[in-house]
């Protein structure tokens, strides 16, 4: 090999090993790809969509987070409710949060499929503690979240969903 192909191939083998480690180190310490598996968050997530999750986050009222689960060996993903310090109360499905009733308009497929007189969600009553969530699936019939959990540290959260791949359909920011 000539002694330009050797600094040509020499070029190659740095650009790819660079690349490389930026990849590794976004994908470690920034973003980072993940499935989600299961029904809890239905309609907003389907059973195999991709998402990306950002590892640079503050975490805010109604964010999806993936968390790994106190109680398994996997990861979870739900949207967060409660922040610390918060007074969450569920009362006949209507949410307050520190007496301020919210909307969960993410709810509302799930609220047309109940005969009348159902509840969606059980009442409850909480009182998020220091350094904790509280968080609950969009498919609140069949989501193991807090109310199974209870309240989920901190320091489990991966991250917080930025951005949905697949199905290409969907594409974008998830609300």
């Amino acid at each position: 090999m000539s002694e330009a192909g050797k600094k040509e191939l020499f070029s190659w083998v740095k650009s790819a090993g660079i690349a490389l480690i930026l990849v590794v180190l976004i994908r470690q310490f920034l973003f980072t790809p993940v499935i989600v598996s299961g029904e809890s968050m239905t309609p907003t997530f389907e059973n195999d969509n991709i998402i990306v999750i950002s590892k640079i986050h503050s975490i805010n009222r109604f964010d999806m987070v993936v968390f790994h689960s106190p109680i398994a060996d996997d990861n979870l993903i739900k949207r967060v409710i409660g922040l610390p310090g918060d007074h969450v109360v569920m009362d006949n499905d209507n949410l307050y949060i520190n007496k301020r009733k919210y909307t969960e308009d993410y709810l509302s497929s799930h609220k047309e499929e109940i005969f009348i007189g159902e509840r969606l969600t059980e009442d409850f009553e909480v009182v998020v503690p220091k350094g904790k969530l509280f968080v609950l699936g969009d498919n609140r019939r069949y989501s193991k979240d807090s109310r199974e959990l209870g309240f989920i540290d901190e320091k489990l959260i991966v991250g917080k969903v930025a951005f949905r791949f697949y199905p290409l359909t969907d594409i974008g920011i998830p609300k």
